[in-house]
């Protein structure tokens, strides 16, 4: 499984182990992933995401998973999360 937010798109970076004696080794930095479900109250049904914890805390404080998608501009956005951004949009829409 991809170690990468599928709101956000945040994935692995990489970087260097610096020690004492300014060695330097190469190492990975890991994205903080929580497998969570979300409610959206537009779609009416819980959504199985694997989200970073920074990406969690930028929905709790938009108000909710339907609030931060529909704000948020689609370049800053993963596919996935525009795919559910637009299926929100047309639900929205609807009713």
């Amino acid at each position: 499984m991809a170690k990468r937010c599928q709101i956000t798109g945040k994935t692995v970076m990489s970087g260097n182990n610096v020690s004492h004696a300014n060695n330097r080794t190469r190492r990975r930095f890991l994205p903080n992933l929580q497998s969570t479900r979300m409610h959206s109250e537009v779609l009416n049904r819980q959504i199985s995401l694997r989200v970073s914890t920074s990406a969690m805390r930028t929905i709790e404080k938009h108000g909710g998973l339907d609030a931060y998608l529909l704000q948020a501009r689609n370049a800053e956005l993963a596919a996935e999360a525009r795919e559910l951004k637009r299926a929100i949009s047309t639900a929205k829409l609807v009713k």
